[in-house]
Formats: C-alpha cells, sequence, structure tokens
C-alpha cells in the first residue's frame, strides 16, 4: 500500500511539474522542474515477491529498451543450476516502464523494481532539479549502455522541421524519454507545435488519416516495429539538424538504409541526434538481501557479456564498453570491484605473456594481439567458460 502511495504522490508531483514545461520558443535552456515540497516516501524493503528475483524496468513493449531487458532475461536463465524444486539462483524479471521518468520513479518506490535502463540525461536533469530529493545518493549505476535516437516519423507533405510549425505531433506518452526530451529539443530549435500524448500505435494510425503530421520515437535503432515498417502513404523519417543549440546535451547520429530498409532508399541517409542510456539500481544497504540479490546479477551480467555480442542478441550490445565510466555518478560497488579484478587480471596475464614471447620470439611481434587472443581463448576452454 505504501508504495502505491509514494508512485501516486510522485506521479502528482512530476505531471504538475510536466504541465509547467510546455514549450517556449524563447527558451534555450533545459527544462525545469521545481522540487516538491516535501520528502518523497521510502522505498520499501522486504516486500519483493521473491528473493531470487531482480526486477528490471524498461520501456514499452515495442522498444528496443525492452529488447535488451528480454535478451537480459532470457540469456541469465539459462546455464544455472535449478534446485529441487526448479528454482534458479537469479532471475531477472523485465517490468514495462515508459522508457522515461517512470521508469526512475518505479526503481525509487517500488519494492521489487531493482534496476531501470533509463536516459542518462533524463537522470540528470531529475538530480539537477531536484525533483526528487536525495536522488543522488538513492540511485547507482551498473553500466552505461548504448545511445538511443531521435526517431521523427512524418507525413509525405511534412519535409523539414519547419513544416511542423502549428502542426500536430505526437511527443510519445506523459513522462517519456521522447515527451519530455522531445519538448526540449523544439523549444531550443524553436519550433512551435500543437503537443499530443498518445502510444505508438495510436499516433501512426492518426498519421495515416492526416489528423497527426509527426510522431517522435526515442529508441535504438534499429527498431524492430519500425524496421518492418513499409513506406506506406509516404512516411519518412524526418531530419533532426543537429544545431549549437543541442549540441551540449545531445549526440549527433545518422539512420542508413541498413537500419530501416523498408523506410530509406538506397544510397540515402537521414541526420538525428541521441542521448545515452545506462543501467541504473537502487541503492539497497550493503548487508540487505536485495543488495546481494543485485551482486549476483553483476557478476553473473559482466562475466557473461560476451555472449550478447552474437548475431542472436539486439545489434546495440555492440555498443556497450562495461570499463565507460558515467561522469557525475557513483557505480554500484560489486560492479566496480568485478571490473577493477577483471582489469588487475588481464594486466597481470599481458605481462606473464609478453616475459613468455621475449624468450621464444624477437620482441613485439606483428601478431603479438592474435596470439594473446588465441592464449585467452585456449585458457578458458581450458577453464571450462
Amino acid at each position: 500500500m505504501t508504495a502505491f502511495i509514494a508512485v501516486g504522490w510522485l506521479g502528482q508531483q512530476v505531471q504538475g511539474a510536466l504541465a509547467e514545461t510546455r514549450p517556449s520558443v524563447s527558451s534555450s535552456e533545459p527544462a525545469k522542474v521545481p522540487a516538491p515540497k516535501e520528502s518523497p516516501p521510502r522505498k520499501e524493503a522486504g516486500v519483493a515477491a521473491s528473493p531470487y528475483t531482480a526486477g528490471l524496468v524498461t520501456g514499452p513493449p515495442q522498444s528496443t529498451e525492452f529488447a535488451i531487458a528480454q535478451d537480459i532475461a532470457t540469456t541469465l536463465a539459462s546455464g544455472q543450476e535449478t534446485g529441487p524444486r526448479g528454482e534458479v539462483a537469479l532471475r531477472v524479471l523485465p517490468m514495462v516502464g515508459n522508457g522515461g521518468i517512470r521508469n526512475i520513479l518505479d526503481v525509487l518506490t517500488l519494492a521489487g523494481a531493482d534496476i531501470a535502463i533509463a536516459p542518462v540525461v533524463l537522470v540528470d536533469r531529475l538530480r539537477e532539479t531536484r525533483t526528487i530529493a536525495d536522488i543522488q545518493n538513492k540511485l547507482v549505476y551498473i553500466t552505461p549502455l548504448f545511445v538511443e535516437e531521435f526517431h521523427l516519423l512524418a507525413r509525405p507533405e511534412i519535409r523539414s522541421l519547419a513544416d511542423l510549425e502549428g502542426k500536430s505531433v505526437n511527443l510519445g506518452e506523459e513522462g517519456s524519454a521522447a515527451a519530455v526530451l522531445g519538448r526540449e529539443v523544439l523549444n531550443r530549435l524553436e519550433v512551435k507545435i500543437s503537443e499530443l500524448n498518445l502510444g505508438l500505435d495510436a499516433a501512426l494510425d492518426g498519421m495515416k488519416k492526416g489528423e497527426i503530421s509527426a510522431s517522435l520515437l526515442v529508441s535504438g535503432k534499429p527498431v524492430d516495429v519500425l524496421a518492418r515498417y513499409a513506406q506506406a502513404d509516404g512516411i519518412h523519417l524526418l531530419p533532426i539538424p543537429y544545431s549549437k543549440a543541442l549540441q551540449q546535451d545531445y549526440l549527433p547520429s545518422t539512420f542508413r538504409r541498413e537500419d530501416y530498409p523498408n523506410i530509406i532508399g538506397t544510397g540515402d541517409s537521414v541526420d538525428t541526434i541521441a542521448i545515452k542510456c545506462a543501467l541504473f539500481a537502487y541503492n539497497w544497504p550493503t548487508r540487505s538481501e536485495r543488495f546481494q540479490l543485485l551482486e549476483l546479477f553483476v557478476d553473473t551480467l559482466f562475466s557473461r557479456f560476451p555472449e550478447f555480442l552474437g548475431d542472436a542478441h539486439h545489434p546495440k550490445w555492440r555498443e556497450v564498453n562495461l570499463q565507460e565510466v558515467l561522469p557525475g555518478w557513483r557505480r554500484f560497488r560489486p560492479a566496480e570491484r568485478w571490473l577493477q579484478r577483471q582489469s588487475g587480471g588481464e594486466a597481470a596475464l599481458r605481462k606473464a605473456f609478453g616475459r613468455f614471447l621475449e624468450q621464444k620470439r624477437p620482441s613485439n611481434p606483428p601478431d603479438r594481439e592474435e596470439l594473446f587472443q588465441d592464449f585467452m581463448r585456449w585458457r578458458e576452454r581450458k577453464q571450462g567458460r
């Protein structure tokens, strides 16, 4: 009951804040959200359904974030020994969020929500504006992930952002990354629109009927539902210029035919912008069961990370660098320790391997890196990995 009250309370705070950040042509600053008048309720521990299940809050079912969560859940579920009643030591349960503010609120308030995929710039906004008190101490990150691109789908008569002036444009469900950040981007680019907040299916249907001029989706390319989307009725991806007004908080990106062969023609490309997302976790007390469960999650995910780089998984996994640092945030301590052990262990192996090569070969042979990688693969096979 406390968790439901917490979600309702925080939802009212964020809804009110977002209502005050509708597009203003003169604004070039990030959306400002006033701090709440009182401290948010505490997260209740010990109410989660299972001590062996980690809840992972992700985006809506059609999003790349949801596909990544499914990859994690299914891959980590395999290869585990089961108990006498079929139980496993670790289970990851994807929990549907909106890919934006809701993901963070769920991790901060719901007992069964331990981790979340969320845009870094959006979490930074919540921290800077203190929309949620003490978020800096309540959240830690496990690893940065990949970039999420801005997909701005438009009707055939819309050829540039200027054509959207005064038109009905869907920015996604309220509180989503597309709604909050899309509003900010259009503000900075001085484009006035009539904003709608619909789900993707409803928005696409409205576009086909001519009721909606464009719709924004923020998710990692390729988004499966768009990759399968035929270029019917002239609907296309609208370019978003990487102007100076966006360069502080956003990244440049490009869509190519290989990303969306049913939407982008041969030899064509569409410029857009992107943001980084990361895997955040609730900062559970060190001696708690949930902390220990997250420690097991990190050890399992990091140890089996190479499995996610194969063709059977989403191509966005190939953008992930576990060693990457997220400025301004603390990493989950077991994740930091795992990376330090890995770094130190590999450095020692390379040093020993170098001494071996010096005895057998001239210094710095041209195939040194290839030989070392062969050596590492041989070592893993010997260890039964």
